[in-house]
């Protein structure tokens, strides 16, 4: 359920004593991570990069104070999966210590329609902060980033569980805009608040593999298997079993078809269209995402 008593429509973030904003980024060289560093900066914050590059670690809690001493806000996004068992104990932790370290505004990256990530929603919730919890649907870039796209671009063929199910890939630039408005937003407008935020259109998983392919020059095609079939995968490449085990259910769930449909929180919050998942794949293979 939503929460819309909350003190930060009372009370703006604190910050610096040049007047700046500083927002402590946790994944800060991952895919929205990154992206939100590079928005927040552009917006004149001073960002804090949280990385295991930079000490921080999600498993060693002693790792968090020096990140989250003296900051104003931070976007939280969890490793593994925000539904993963270890996410709400972790994140409803690291969020108390936030608050206690004088951190007031906290935005969660969490996913629409994963069931498993309510826990973790609730435990931000719970931590006394200021918050805000942004549901992406699936990301365009996890076409373009990460461990399909290696797949994508050697083979030529995308092996998914997804079979015809229809999803509104958002950009994750669009995330990262969101999410630094809900950090920056001094009236309190969104916190207390989930919004849900995805691309402006439909498209199954075959249809976005043909938009690449247009937009690469090369053949490319989408192959859908069973979510067990692709978990036997997983670990036929060295996923842990409970990884694995997790990741099948997780899919199974998803890739319903309860995601099917449009979310406004982009135009909401950004007052204009998402980016479109065409302009997406011509930009990433003009930049080689594909190009083997």
């Amino acid at each position: 359920m939503e929460n819309t008593d909350c003190t930060a429509c009372t009370n703006s973030s604190r910050h610096g004593a040049d007047g700046t904003t500083t927002v402590v980024v946790t994944g800060a060289s991952g895919r929205t991570g990154s992206r939100v560093a590079r928005a927040a900066r552009a917006a004149g914050l001073e960002v804090r990069e949280a990385s295991r590059a930079r000490g921080f670690d999600w498993r060693d809690p002693s790792t968090w104070a020096r990140v989250l001493r003296g900051a104003d806000a931070a976007y939280v996004v969890y490793p593994s999966d925000v539904g993963a068992p270890d996410a709400a104990p972790a994140v409803g932790r690291f969020a108390r210590e936030a608050v206690g370290l004088g951190v007031r505004r906290v935005v969660l990256l969490s996913a629409r329609g994963e069931e498993q990530a309510r826990a973790t929603e609730e435990a931000l919730r719970e931590s006394g902060a200021d918050w805000t919890v942004v549901r992406a649907a699936w990301f365009a870039q996890n076409f373009s980033e990460g461990p399909l796209v290696a797949e994508l671009r050697e083979s030529g063929e995308l092996v998914f569980p997804a079979g015809e199910v229809r999803e509104p890939f958002v950009d994750v630039r669009d995330i990262a805009d969101v999410v630094v408005a809900a950090l920056t937003a001094d009236d309190g407008r969104y916190a207390g608040r989930t919004l849900e935020v995805s691309g402006p259109r439909l498209l199954t998983f075959g249809e976005a593999v043909a938009e690449i392919s247009a937009a690469a020059g090369r053949e490319l095609a989408y192959r859908a298997v069973p979510a067990r079939a692709y978990g036997e995968r997983l670990a036929g490449i060295g996923v842990p079993p409970e990884e694995s085990a997790f990741l099948v259910g997780l899919f199974e769930s998803l890739l319903d078809g309860r995601n099917a449909h449009l979310s406004e929180g982009v135009r909401e919050v950004l007052g204009r269209a998402p980016r479109d998942f065409t302009a997406f794949a011509k930009e990433a293979a003009a930049a080689g995402a594909w190009k083997r």
